[in-house]
């Protein structure tokens, strides 16, 4: 077994891909010492053919790849596509289109929150998947029949995954559920990762506007030299060190190989004159400019009590729909929900608030009830003179 390692072959395979209606796709990468996940195999399989290719070969270009996941014509199939249309995004620039990601679908058809792929092929397929190269390392070379064999197989049953979750979605009438879906994976901005956001991945330990501007700083900083040198961002400047910055705002070497969090003889290096001016820069920001520290939403009287009905009703929604309940509403969107009955939530658009979100806001206004009989819950219409005056 043997992977593609030239264009020509890569442009050969492509093209007989191309003709198909679907292709299952997968990657392996590995990313513990880089920012940007380093593409080590891809994997592709059609209807009737499978195939390995090896990024990493002398001369290879990934042009015919590139090409195909652009193809429209052609359905791309993954499991869990974030991760691989990440490497799409930041290798070629683009995402691909369309795309059907399996393990959403599953969710739709009611195979749980978030299943894994070994989960799903069991329960479709019947066949278990060798998980002994799950941890193996993919740059390198050469790769064994083994590993490659363990590879393949993440394309080979996807094939038969997608075509049951297809046909289940049509049967259900859930096809349209899981392109709106879709349309937020396949966004370029969720793939966008912008150093003035990066303040955004870390918690809110800051309680004034000046130390939420120097977080959001040094933040956006770290991102821009760890993407510059391709280090794990805590390889640049660890998470607690943000932080501590933040809160004690060092104006110079001094203060800052002072703070508990900074390795020694950090301070004398580029990379604290780089924090450094960070820190000076969101300093010089006038007060009135400083930005408003996120505060949590002010809940509504009962709101709380609210919340916990609403995740009893969205459990038994979801149970007699056969829908994962993590795909439907999230904890923060039923907060949101028990508050604000024009909450702007995705649990109260779409095919999710005709399922769930309108059932919601009759249970908070004393138009449904929840009943526990013969052993399980159940949701009752009350008859107008049974009504909770709101």
């Amino acid at each position: 077994m043997t992977p593609i390692t030239t264009t020509s072959d890569l442009a050969n395979a492509c093209s007989r891909f191309a003709k198909f209606d679907f292709v299952t796709v997968d990657t392996e990468f590995m990313r513990e010492s880089t920012f940007w996940p380093k593409l080590c195999l891809i994997q592709l399989a059609g209807p009737e053919d499978a195939i390995t290719v090896d990024p990493m070969a002398d001369g290879i270009d990934l042009t015919p790849f590139f090409d195909l996941m652009r193809d429209e014509s052609t359905v791309k199939v993954f499991h869990a596509a974030r991760q691989d249309i990440e490497i799409v995004y930041h290798l070629a620039g683009f995402v691909p289109q369309p795309v059907f990601d399996t393990q959403v679908a599953a969710m739709v058809c009611g195979f749980g929150d978030s299943v894994s792929y070994d989960q799903l092929v069991g329960k479709v397929t019947g066949h278990r998947i060798d998980k002994t190269h799950r941890f193996t390392d993919w740059a390198r070379r050469p790769l064994t029949d083994k590993q490659l064999s363990y590879a393949l197989a993440d394309v080979t049953h996807l094939r038969d995954v997608y075509l049951f979750l297809k046909a289940n979605l049509e049967e259900q009438n859930r096809a349209h559920w899981v392109s709106e879906e879709m349309e937020v994976l396949t966004s370029p901005e969720t793939y966008r990762m912008a150093p003035e956001n990066a303040w955004k991945r870390l918690k809110m330990r800051v309680r004034k506007p000046l130390e939420l501007a120097v977080l959001m700083e040094v933040a956006a900083w770290r991102e821009e030299e760890a993407q510059r040198r391709d280090v794990p961002r805590n390889r640049v400047l660890k998470d607690e060190a943000i932080y501590e910055i933040a809160a004690q705002q060092p104006r110079d070497a001094s203060a800052l190989g002072a703070l508990r969090t900074i390795p020694r003889g950090f301070e004398r290096s580029r990379v604290a004159e780089d924090i450094l001016s960070a820190v000076s820069r969101a300093l010089a920001i006038p007060k009135k400019d400083l930005p408003p520290v996120p505060r949590g939403r002010p809940q509504a009287e009962g709101s709380a009590a609210a919340v916990e009905l609403l995740k009893v009703l969205l459990k038994l929604v979801c149970e007699s729909h056969g829908v994962a309940a993590k795909i439907v509403a999230t904890v923060d969107e039923l907060e949101q929900i028990a508050s604000d009955d024009n909450a702007d939530v995705a649990a109260m658009k779409g095919w999710r608030g005709e399922l769930f979100g309108q059932a919601a806001i009759k249970l908070k206004h004393g138009k449904l009830a929840l009943a526990f009989a013969n052993g399980r819950t159940v949701l009752l219409d009350l008859p107008e003179e049974m009504q909770v005056e709101a």
